[in-house]
């Protein structure tokens, strides 16, 4: 109660009257006098209105919420429009209150009120006026966007709560709510975050809500490629000029960035010069912590709520991530959800073989199956050696099967048309074994030896559909050098003859005529080639396999042949624990061989100019 004083000193209680109550103006307007109705329009419309005058009219809409049919939409709209979210916490409450009551009374309404929340999905729009230039943006200094984000989702669990078909309403509007790509980063940053929130109290909606943000992320990958953003990098650290830019993340990993109160601070270094892969960074930086996040309660791995992701995760994968060729960064997320447990390493490895090995899927798509099986072998350290023995003894078992099939066919010849998937296959051994021989042979290089002969590479090798013609030359150079050290399989022999037979391609342009050579017939790649992104890249690199440069005496050993008996104590020093990476063209001379690997210097975990000599 007030006291005496206090009593005179307040000022009056405030309602909304003009001739009657609220519901008495809403009746008279469904009679035709429209004089009162217009009077409550402009008062609610009245950008200075009052906290204590807004509850009161709130109150009584909460209380009205009957009346506001279909025909009153024009009200509802300017309701919706209200300022709520940087009032009071009263307020806040009484209007979360008016939306639950009054989507439960009249879902007509419901679509009106989603879109209201989705759109306070994003920082708050300021105009800068700049050269007489109007520049809107998102506002990052809002101190309290946290806050309101946190409200918002209130304000969607309140709304999901009294209409339980919430969900396949609102999906429609999130998609139609994301951000150009060209949206300043903060305001995809943030959209992102919030998307990723609602999952976790509709999680009927995450598989949908997780295919449309790495739909967007995909759509960023391949407008970035990675020639793209290495020139970038490489003309940055030519510049003397320098920024600093402080950056707030919502899902920040903790070992990414030193914390300073809430915000985090992000040195100039870790920004990516090309703007969209520092968009695409900020991006992939809140789906890892997330993947992370899902899976892991308390700080340890829940392995059925890890299972259930992975199952989402892979269906997203088929979907969008298989049939692109060439995305650079976001089939990580792949990669890192297998890091967690090898079980689900082992569960996508199996995945990506039924995929090859299916004769009614797409050639193209059991080609990139294979190409992200060798790459993924070859990169994920998480992956033992006892997994990689089981997954070549899988793939050249077919392979050998693949070539008895063809011996009395009428196509038993080289065309990479009618035997994609076999060259791709072919392709993804030569690439595992060459980044992984050193660990097959560690321990008992005897027992080494013999399962690697067990393989029968040179049946592979010597067969009619010739893989060796086919496969990047910068990886069958490798796997020539190290089968032959091992003396497993000479391929020199068919080399010099494939490329006695590679015809130039002449092209003229205005610097003259050009010879080019086909060296990539499958026009394949390694998925999982080195990860560019600053921020993101600490993720990945503690399960990552990069490429160690070959030292002179590396080179040395692939000339020479081991000898047979030799003991496990003369293993060789070719690549210290790590192995190669070659996503360069090997040049090749038409009549000539030159074993001359060649990889672009800025190529980041990638080796630099190897020549092995073609053997006297």
């Amino acid at each position: 109660m007030l006291g005496g004083d206090e009593f005179i000193s307040s000022p009056p209680r405030k309602t909304v009257r003009f001739g009657g109550t609220l519901t008495d103006i809403l009746l008279k307007y469904e009679k035709g006098e429209t004089t009162d109705f217009e009077l409550l329009k402009h008062q609610l419309s009245d950008p200075d209105i009052k906290d204590a005058q807004l509850i009161n009219w709130l109150h009584e809409f909460r209380a009205s919420v009957v009346y506001l049919t279909k025909e009153l939409d024009q009200l509802v709209s300017i309701l919706l429009k209200l300022p709520w979210l940087r009032r009071s916490r009263e307020v806040v409450e009484e209007y979360l209150g008016f939306l639950g009551n009054l989507v439960s009374a009249q879902t007509v309404h419901l679509r009106p009120c989603l879109r209201m929340i989705v759109s306070q999905f994003v920082p708050p729009r300021i105009t800068i006026r700049e050269d007489d230039v109007d520049i809107s943006d998102s506002d990052d200094d809002d101190e309290n966007i946290s806050e309101n984000f946190n409200t918002c989702h209130r304000a969607l669990q309140t709304v999901a709560r009294y209409v339980p078909s919430t969900p396949q309403f609102l999906m429609p509007i999130l998609v139609e709510n994301f951000p150009f790509i060209n949206k300043s980063e903060r305001t995809l940053e943030c959209y992102v975050h919030n998307l990723l929130r609602v999952t976790v109290y509709l999680p009927t909606l995450r598989l949908q809500i997780l295919e449309l943000i790495i739909e967007k992320l995909l759509k960023l990958d391949v407008s970035t490629p990675q020639q793209d953003i290495e020139d970038a990098e490489e003309a940055a650290n030519n510049s003397d000029h320098e920024e600093k830019s402080p950056e707030e993340g919502l899902f920040d990993m903790e070992e990414d960035e030193e914390r300073k109160g809430n915000k985090v601070v992000s040195s100039s270094s870790e920004r990516m010069a090309h703007p969209l892969a520092e968009r695409l960074d900020i991006l992939m930086t809140i789906l890892f912590s997330y993947i992370k996040d899902v899976s892991h309660v308390d700080g340890k791995l829940d392995i059925n709520r890890t299972k259930d992701l992975y199952r989402d995760l892979v269906s997203v994968f088929d979907k969008l991530i298989l049939p692109t060729h060439a995305s650079c960064h976001v089939q990580y997320f792949m990669f890192y959800i297998c890091s967690f447990k090898l079980g689900l390493a082992e569960a996508f490895l199996d995945h990506l073989w039924k995929k090859l090995h299916d004769p009614n899927n797409p050639s193209v798509i059991r080609q990139t199956a294979g190409s992200y099986i060798g790459s993924f072998l070859a990169r994920a350290k998480f992956i033992p050696v006892v997994t990689v023995k089981a997954c070549l003894d899988l793939l050249v078992n077919w392979l050998h099967k693949y070539i008895d099939n063809q011996d009395t066919g009428a196509n038993t010849y080289c065309d990479v048309a009618l035997h994609g998937p076999f060259y791709s296959t072919c392709q993804a051994v030569f690439y595992t074994l060459i980044f992984r021989h050193k660990q097959l042979l560690d321990g008992n290089l005897r027992k080494g030896l013999s399962y690697l002969q067990s393989l029968n590479f040179e049946r592979i090798v010597m067969c009619q559909l010739n893989p060796l013609k086919i496969c990047i030359p910068s990886v069958v150079n490798l796997f020539a050098a190290i089968t032959r050290k091992y003396q497993l399989v000479f391929c020199y022999t068919i080399i010099e003859r494939n490329n006695r037979q590679f015809i130039p391609v002449v092209r003229s342009g205005t610097g003259g005529d050009l010879v080019q050579t086909c060296t990539n017939p499958l026009d394949s790649f390694f998925p999982f080639d080195p990860y560019l992104l600053k921020r993101s890249k600490k993720t990945i690199d503690p399960f990552y396999q990069f490429w160690e440069e070959l030292s002179a005496e590396d080179l040395e050993n692939l000339k020479k042949p081991i000898k047979r008996g030799t003991s496990e104590d003369e293993d060789d020093d070719f690549l210290k624990g790590e192995t190669p990476q070659n996503d360069g063209v090997v040049g090749i001379a038409p009549n000539s061989y030159e074993s001359n690997t060649q990889s672009p210097v800025s190529s980041i975990g990638s080796p630099v100019d190897c020549y092995v000599p073609y053997p006297q």
